[in-house]
């Protein structure tokens, strides 16, 4: 089966949860209609049996791709992005909640509160996720062939830096830890529905790092070295440019505190690896992350939580301090 028509099928089956997708379909009729366009253009540079110029490319700033294929691709790419990132953020704060919250998350997005259920909502969004991604990939793919050209991959690589290439999203990261973390969990029966296939945590060199093998031919893997200690990133946090750290580190660049957050940091603070600027506001926590670490990396954790605690409590008192200071106007 074509993934186009695979593609469709899915998409009509996901109706009742009203869920976002890529006008494949649409998108390649465009790509036809500009492939047709381009050849009658070629046909109009022949005279007689002499070929004066053979145009195959599509000209710069062409109406048809420019103006409509692009345009309709990024609203919708948008759209898939943040559809992902709710629904993963909802079945997150499901897991990780507790008390009276957890019931009232319960009936507010009505599931079941049991690890099975949670497993296979958790499925269901990365395989939503993984086939947008691939149906990008493939429409991107096939017109840098139709206009033999390489615009597919810039507006890829512009798509990334716009924080709307979905396997970049941080929640994609906390549901492979998500996974894990219940896959460990003794409550989890063997009839449990997997959520990813070949999805692991490697520690080699005391160097950990997600790793996950998707079908067709997808693979991700996410260090979790922060960049700025070169440690295992502890408390982590995911800036919006989709970098990770540790989060008193990630303060620490964004010239904050930990009692002011990340939310406090200056818009032209830049992340410190790619330099993107305004990345801290809008920072996620990744808590299923930090469990799945402490769990397997006990007594680094232990150590860190110990150095931490001191360093959080000194930036407290100072800040009290200061606080009081201004108060009193001394």
């Amino acid at each position: 089966m074509k993934f186009c028509k695979k593609y469709e099928e899915y998409m009509q089956r996901q109706n009742q949860r009203k869920l976002p997708g890529v006008g494949f379909k649409k998108l390649k009729k465009i790509l036809k209609k500009c492939r047709t366009e381009l050849q009658s253009h070629n046909d109009l540079q022949n005279h007689g049996d002499v070929v004066l110029h053979h145009i195959s490319t599509c000209p710069n700033h062409c109406p048809v791709c420019d103006g409509t294929f692009f345009p309709s691709l990024l609203k919708e790419m948008s759209a898939v992005v943040g559809s992902f990132n709710e629904r993963a953020q909802k079945l997150l704060d499901l897991h990780l909640a507790s008390g009276f919250r957890k019931y009232f998350i319960w009936f507010k997005v009505k599931l079941q509160g049991n690890h099975p259920a949670l497993i296979q909502e958790g499925k269901d969004l990365v395989t939503y996720a993984l086939i947008n991604a691939i149906a990008m990939r493939k429409i991107l793919k096939k017109y840098d062939k139709i206009h033999y050209s390489k615009q597919g991959q810039a507006f890829k690589s512009q798509a990334q830096s716009m924080h709307i290439e979905i396997l970049q999203s941080p929640w994609l990261c906390e549901l492979m830890a998500f996974h894990i973390n219940l896959r460990e969990t003794k409550a989890i029966t063997r009839k449990a529905p997997a959520l990813f296939e070949g999805c692991s945590l490697i520690i080699n060199d005391s160097k950990p790092s997600l790793s996950c093998e998707l079908f067709d031919s997808v693979k991700i893997d996410i260090d979790l070295t922060c960049s700025i200690c070169l440690d295992t990133v502890f408390d982590p946090v995911s800036l919006t440019c989709g970098h990770i750290f540790c989060y008193m580190c990630a303060c620490k660049s964004g010239s904050v505190t930990i009692v002011d957050g990340l939310k406090a940091a200056d818009p032209k603070e830049k992340c410190p690896l790619c330099r993107e600027a305004g990345v801290y506001e809008g920072a996620v926590h990744l808590d299923e992350l930090n469990i799945l670490l402490s769990r397997n990396c006990p007594e680094y954790w232990e150590e860190r939580l110990r150095v931490e605690r001191v360093e959080r409590v000194r930036q407290a008192k100072e800040h009290w301090e200061s606080e009081c200071r201004a108060f009193m106007g001394v």
